[in-house]
């Protein structure tokens, strides 16, 4: 068995982002990573993401993610949903939820950590901040914290 970040068995992170705009910079922050190997896999709706984490249609041989980088403001689908349909679902409950948001109102804190959210992140304005930030993340979640092996689930192909 390979360990995960490893150009064998890379992370996995799924980034359900609508704005092409954060897409490109958490891409980029990602892009100067310390960390061997990463693979992300980008939604851009609620329903895409619920597609990809369930493997369904155009998804089916997606990786399964080690994390999940979820942005509330969706169309579709929004991130409240997303994470509570998770949460709901034995076989996705296990996922760590970063939400990763342009809210910094107080009932968005709450209603995320309700739904037993990972944590809640407001993205910040300033480019160098952002990129600090996704370095942050990436440091934490995927070099200091043990994350959950991946389930055997062959809807979620491990």
């Amino acid at each position: 068995m390979t360990a995960r970040g490893t150009a064998a068995d890379p992370f996995e992170i799924l980034l359900v982002e609508d704005n092409p705009a954060d897409v490109d910079l958490v891409l980029e922050a990602l892009r100067e990573s310390e960390l061997p190997s990463h693979h992300v896999t980008v939604a851009s709706d609620g329903e895409e993401a619920m597609a990809v984490l369930r493997r369904e249609g155009k998804f089916a041989g997606a990786p399964a993610p080690d994390i999940v980088l979820l942005d509330l403001n969706l169309p579709r689908k929004d991130g409240r949903e997303v994470l509570a349909e998770m949460r709901a679902d034995p076989a996705l409950t296990h996922l760590p939820v970063l939400v990763l948001t342009s809210s910094e109102a107080e009932r968005d804190l709450l209603h995320v950590y309700r739904l037993h959210g990972n944590c809640f992140i407001s993205k910040p304005v300033d480019l160098t901040q952002f990129f600090q930030v996704i370095h942050a993340v990436e440091s934490f979640w995927l070099k200091v914290a043990r994350l959950p092996p991946r389930p055997r689930d062959s809807r979620l192909g491990a």
